[in-house]
């Protein structure tokens, strides 16, 4: 099974890509630095919950379409 840290990052990069934003775009909006921004959509950083939350707010989403994924359902991974 994927990691849970790879599956936040594709999600992130998803919705980003989706968006047409660049990491730094998206970083400058979450306020948070472009190199975590790179490191979580590689799966190398453990996000915390208060960045997700940022990220997420960043991106126009909600934390349930967010998660409201194939990536996430089933499996505790």
């Amino acid at each position: 099974m994927m990691d849970i840290r790879k599956k936040i990052g594709l999600r992130i990069k998803e919705y980003r890509t989706n968006l047409k934003l660049t990491q730094e775009a998206l970083a400058f909006k979450a306020e948070i630095d472009k190199t975590y921004v790179n490191e979580v959509e590689n799966g190398k950083r453990n996000i915390s919950v208060i960045n997700l939350e940022k990220l997420i707010s960043a991106l126009d989403a909600s934390v349930k379409d967010f998660f409201n994924s194939e990536a996430f359902s089933g499996g505790s991974n």
